[in-house]
């Protein structure tokens, strides 16, 4: 052996050999994402580990995302196979599979999220609701376009709610072969709302409405943050007990926080097991990116379906909140419509900075939490709606 062929060998059995044209574009889609979450900052918790787990799954023959198990695609299966011997990132891709991740999330999105505003303006409800438009919205056009079954249209419908636990734990059990794009879509736009959001607030209000500055909240006691989580699991689950494991472990979290008896697992829950199971969800999730698996007309459809969704979402959202202005005599600012969706606190955030705009002495966030809040709630809901309609058939 010389080492010419030594080195032809090595040439042979490199990544770059069998590098394929699709794992080339989703490289290049990941490094667009790491720009945006490192140099632009949207949301980096959740978009740099997204795509550095894209990243790492189309690296040829890297193996970390293998199923010779069959763990999850007994199509996959190879004889003998154990399930040790399955890729590391597809192990940890068991916790989506099997919606454990996206529960632990609400268990700490709960922890973390004050219900106050939300409790002292019910109001907010309303505009909660308003923005769920969006999963509608897209269920509807997902069936018409006739490459979805209803059960893919209403998993996938559920990315307008800008939640991404309730996508997976919807996709799981009503299209789990689509659960990959899915989650992809909904964490992705999660992370680029303070890009798509803004265009759609201006181009719906006027300066004078965004300038609008709210009266301050009331302030809400300690036995109603504690009554609520308590009250809203018990009517939301008996009317639809599907949401249960969502609803729940959400509520759970803020009867947490708000107790005032469980400080270490309310700071647990809040910031370590949040922070380690986001690292999970989110490169296991940026594995599922293959590019021969990803860059498929289902799949790009599912990309642009999560897009129209969030739109809409926004729309419904500030079109109630102007209707509100209207009712009011301009007592409400339509942007905290916009944050209807359940990207806590993202949304409200994006509100604030829009509102601060028009007018440098606004403070909206209070104001967009109560419907930001509102939206957790009201997506969870629609998600448990669309699976008692299919999951049984």
């Amino acid at each position: 052996m010389n080492i010419i062929d030594v080195l032809k060998g090595f040439a042979l059995n490199s990544g770059l050999a069998s590098l394929t044209w699709q794992e080339g574009v989703m490289m290049l889609v990941s490094f667009v994402l790491i720009y945006l979450a490192v140099v632009k900052k949207f949301e980096p918790l959740l978009l740099l580990p997204i795509a550095f787990g894209m990243l790492l799954a189309n690296l040829p023959q890297s193996g970390i995302m293998a199923d010779p198990a069959g763990i999850m695609d007994e199509a996959q299966r190879v004889a003998g196979a154990h399930w040790y011997d399955s890729g590391v990132l597809r192990l940890i891709y068991a916790g989506v599979k099997s919606s454990i991740f996206p529960c632990l999330i609400f268990l700490g999105v709960g922890a973390m999220t004050d219900f106050g505003p939300l409790i002292a303006r019910p109001s907010s409800l309303l505009l909660g609701a308003a923005a769920q438009f969006g999963i509608f919205a897209a269920f509807a056009i997902a069936i018409s376009i006739g490459i979805f079954s209803p059960e893919q249209s209403a998993a996938i419908s559920i990315i307008g709610g800008a939640d991404g636990p309730t996508a997976i734990f919807t996709a799981s059990k009503l299209a789990p072969e689509l659960l990959g794009p899915i989650a992809v879509a909904a964490y992705s736009y999660m992370a680029l709302i303070p890009m798509i959001q803004p265009p759609i607030m201006r181009a719906l209000t006027t300066k004078k409405e965004r300038e609008v500055k709210m009266d301050q909240l009331r302030r809400v006691s300690k036995a109603e943050k504690i009554i609520f989580p308590i009250a809203v699991s018990v009517v939301c689950i008996l009317l639809i007990p599907d949401v249960a494991a969502l609803i729940g472990m959400l509520m759970l979290g803020n009867l947490f926080r708000e107790s005032g008896v469980v400080e270490r697992l309310s700071d647990t829950a809040q910031n370590s097991l949040i922070n380690i199971v986001t690292i999970m969800l989110g490169v296991s999730v940026g594995a599922t990116a293959q590019g021969h698996l990803f860059l498929q007309v289902q799949t790009l459809a599912i990309i642009g379906l999560g897009l129209l969704a969030f739109a809409f979402a926004t729309v419904g959202g500030v079109l109630l909140g102007k209707l509100m202005f209207f009712l009011t005599k301009g007592k409400v600012n339509p942007l905290i419509g916009s944050a209807g969706v359940s990207a806590v606190p993202m949304a409200a955030r994006v509100a604030q900075v829009e509102g601060q705009k028009a007018n440098p002495s606004n403070f909206l966030l209070m104001h967009a939490m109560g419907p930001n809040v509102a939206g957790v709630i009201g997506s969870a809901v629609a998600a448990g709606f669309m699976l008692l309609l299919f999951s049984s058939k």
